[in-house]
């Protein structure tokens, strides 16, 4: 069976988000363990998995997404990663559906140039008061927070660009902070820091609970941080850099209860899996 290695939301290698992906052949699921297995085996923040579908079914492709630890309820970079891998290896340039168990059906549209387009639902905020031990955790008071509904995620907003790049979670006290509230992680985010840059905003993603200790570029975090970021500096297209030790960029917009997310793509692996 063949395995790729796709770094998402980036045009370079050793850069971006790394993805594993597993292009299945048609059929019934493999055993969810043998999946988690291959996705702990990896170790990825994600590997994701995708089942081709009968004719007229309501999606082209099924998938599921599993971190080390765990399966996932949506995935970003790992669906760019799957669609980037169908234009290069199946020559399907345009829009793929596909099918997923928690987040419906989702919409990719991959250009010749070699862009993604995700569309994904909008995981707008609610603020929150902030949580017990969060500052403790991250060593700095939030600006405020917002629980991001279904996505499961806690939107810290921080003063200022420096201040998010300069911090250093204790990641023991955000997993245990993630467990008591029903969290998958916490996002922290700010403006950019000055105007005419590439981006409008950055963040970092720290998800220690699910085995994934900061996530380098987290497509799905952006359907949070769009909607936030769009209300907040008043346009419904920005661009967002996930500022961890792999940086990527992010293109966003938003429409109505939808955040379409554009990226690039490299393979840096082709191989065969033989477990």
């Amino acid at each position: 069976m063949r395995f790729h290695v796709v770094n998402a939301f980036t045009d370079r290698p050793f850069s971006g988000n790394p993805a594993g992906v597993c292009l299945l052949p048609a059929g019934e699921w493999p055993q969810d363990t043998w999946m988690q297995q291959v996705a702990a085996e990896m170790n990825y923040s994600e590997t994701a998995f995708a089942l081709p579908l009968p004719v007229g079914s309501e999606a082209d492709w099924a998938i599921r997404w599993f971190a080390p630890l765990v399966e996932t309820n949506l995935c970003g970079h790992a669906t760019l990663a799957t669609a980037h891998i169908l234009r290069a290896e199946r020559g399907l340039v345009g829009t793929v559906r596909f099918s997923s168990r928690q987040s419906g059906v989702l919409v990719t549209h991959a250009d010749a140039g070699g862009s993604v387009t995700l569309d994904f639902p909008a995981a707008p905020g609610a603020e929150v008061p902030v949580p017990e031990g969060l500052a403790e955790a991250l060593a700095v008071r939030p600006e405020a927070t917002f629980h991001t509904g279904a996505l499961g995620d806690l939107l810290t907003v921080l003063p200022d660009e420096a201040t998010v790049r300069a911090v250093t979670p204790d990641l023991d006290a955000v997993a245990a902070l993630t467990r008591r509230e029903g969290l998958r992680g916490v996002i922290i985010t700010a403006p950019a820091a000055e105007t005419g840059l590439k981006y409008d905003f950055v963040s970092r993603f720290f998800s220690p609970a699910e085995g994934i200790l900061e996530d380098p570029v987290t497509g799905s975090a952006h359907t949070a941080l769009a909607p936030y970021w769009s209300t907040r500096l008043g346009r419904d297209e920005l661009t967002g850099l996930q500022a961890s030790a792999r940086p990527g960029l992010v293109h966003t917009a938003v429409h109505s209860n939808r955040v379409h997310l554009t990226g690039n793509a490299v393979t840096v692996m082709d191989g065969t899996l033989h477990a």
